[in-house]
């Protein structure tokens, strides 16, 4: 089936609330969290178990993984400038600053990315969210950046 959508863990947000397999959870604007682009030779699955949204596990097997040494790191970048913030009414939304290659990527048809929290243990390289480009996206000799909604990586409306 492939890529169709973008969509938080199901598995992630119960964690959360009962406070299981996120061993060493700082909070998302704590954590390290990485950014690893894949192809369409999966189907993401906001219902996969928490062992089965993590980096290399399950779909996310970095087999299926868009890279390129110097560029875009296998394992994925790390996400900068990272907040929570749930300063309008009603809402709740996990943000990051931009996330590019390096200057001069090969990177071709990179179809979406895997959010995952590189600090936690209990499931290690635990995902969080995946998002969907629209299609494919590639670049050649140049700068690949995911540019963030403005309303966030994901968002809970309330």
């Amino acid at each position: 089936m492939a890529w169709s959508s973008s969509e938080i863990f199901r598995s992630y947000v119960e964690d959360l609330i009962i406070a299981a397999n996120l061993t060493t959870y700082g909070g998302l604007d704590a954590d390290t969290v990485k950014v690893a682009l894949y192809n369409n030779s999966i189907t993401p699955d906001q219902n996969a178990t928490a062992a089965n949204t993590a980096y290399n596990a399950g779909q996310w097997a970095n087999t299926n993984e868009v890279s390129q040494g110097g560029q875009w790191a296998a394992g994925g970048q790390t996400l900068a400038g990272q907040s929570v913030n749930a300063g309008t009414a009603g809402v709740v939304f996990f943000d990051g600053t931009d996330t590019a290659s390096g200057s001069a990527a090969t990177l071709a048809s990179v179809f979406g990315c895997l959010v995952y929290d590189d600090t936690v243990t209990a499931t290690a390289d635990r995902g969080i969210c995946y998002n969907y480009f629209g299609g494919s996206q590639s670049v050649t000799n140049g700068t690949l950046t995911l540019v963030w909604n403005a309303n966030g990586i994901f968002r809970f409306t309330l």
